[in-house]
């Protein structure tokens, strides 16, 4: 009998987000993808599904988080090849667009509205937000929306709530003002997307520091306010072998409003959990003391190689690093930058009890389990 697993590997994604998890045990393997990252990261996506044995590629599902390029351009460009040609197959995708938007107020931008003409050309019927039947999305009251997913994995949604939903909705619709899009119109984005020439498949889509973690934490948190992150699904993935908190770009403010009432609702202080990938790249705006007191956890992941915003901020894991209250912490990161190198200094390392674990190989995702 095979001993049960959680694996999760954060992709050579560049500054954004492609987390590619497998689960099992008994019962075999089981997997899920997370974000792509941007368009220059698609082959290293491409080539970890190609590396898969032929009888393994299929998915319980996929997420695309939010509208951000860096997290959904590699996928506008997997998702581009007729169905016929994918090398994988997959069940459930989750993905909040503007179809969902008559009865429910949801995200937006331009790449949203190709992606959702990709989904509403591509998949089955029932197989885009199947496991919400509409947009995905955390009730104001009551119990959290949970998904359980074969293998014996349970997925509970802690973002977006409905506010954050309403807020991307005049987002959404002004990205498209400049394209002559009206939200909605599948089939106008659908031409407008065969134009792009970065998604093109084959012949083309429409054929067949040195501050002190005490003065760090002394800095004024300023909350993120772009609509498209507040807009983020982000979810706490549980399993026999372990858990983990997949927080893509998600505001602190819906994240920690979910975790307090999944504290409650479980008669605990803290949600203990094995991992979490930490919000938006480790910036300091998504990132707050509220968030971190409600989180008990090993291990913090930041997949980030912090071109154009420089992440992870060092606030953000002064923050953890304060939260642990000197318990053992593991920070891993996808890439050795100019920016996280500071955290490898075996003087720090050793004055507050955490290890800094770098991947500092240029292809290869880094890969984290548990078991």
């Amino acid at each position: 009998m095979s001993a049960d697993f959680l694996r999760i590997e954060m992709g050579k994604a560049l500054h954004g987000d492609c987390l590619f998890v497998e689960w099992g045990g008994a019962s075999g393997k089981h997997r899920m993808l997370i974000d792509s990252g941007p368009i220059g990261a698609y082959e290293a996506l491409a080539t970890r599904i190609a590396a898969l044995p032929a009888d393994e590629r299929s998915f319980e599902l996929m997420v695309l988080s939010h509208v951000d390029t860096d997290h959904i351009e590699g996928m506008v460009r997997l998702f581009a090849e007729p169905r016929t040609q994918w090398p994988f197959q997959v069940k459930d995708v989750w993905f909040n667009g503007w179809p969902h938007m008559d009865e429910e107020a949801t995200l937006g931008g331009r790449q949203g509205e190709f992606f959702s003409a990709l989904l509403q050309h591509r998949l089955p019927l029932g197989a885009w937000n199947g496991a919400f039947k509409g947009a995905v999305v955390v009730p104001p009251n009551g119990p959290l929306p949970v998904v359980s997913l074969a293998g014996g994995m349970k997925l509970t949604l802690l973002s977006p709530t409905r506010s954050k939903l309403d807020k991307m909705r005049e987002a959404w619709r002004k990205a498209l003002e400049v394209s002559g899009i009206k939200p909605g119109d599948i089939d106008a984005a659908w031409q407008a997307l065969s134009a792009q020439k970065k998604y093109l498949p084959g012949e083309g889509l429409l054929s067949s520091s040195d501050a002190s973690i005490a003065t760090i934490l002394t800095r004024q948190f300023k909350a993120d306010q772009a609509a498209a992150n507040g807009s983020s699904i982000a979810f706490l993935a549980e399993h026999t072998a372990g858990s983990c908190l997949f927080l893509a770009d998600a505001h602190p403010d819906a994240v920690t409003a979910s975790l307090k009432r999944l504290v409650e609702e479980r008669g605990v202080q803290r949600l203990k959990v094995d991992a979490v990938k930490v919000a938006h790249h480790g910036s300091k705006h998504n990132t707050d003391e509220a968030l971190v007191s409600l989180i008990d956890s090993p291990r913090f992941l930041f997949s980030t190689s912090g071109a154009q915003f420089k992440h992870p901020d060092e606030e953000v894991i002064a923050l953890i690093l304060d939260a642990a209250g000197g318990r053992s912490v593991n920070l891993y990161f996808n890439y050795l930058s100019e920016y996280n190198k500071k955290w490898e200094a075996q003087s720090l390392q050793d004055e507050h009890n955490y290890a800094a674990i770098y991947n500092d190989n240029e292809v290869d995702p880094q890969v984290i389990t548990i078991d």
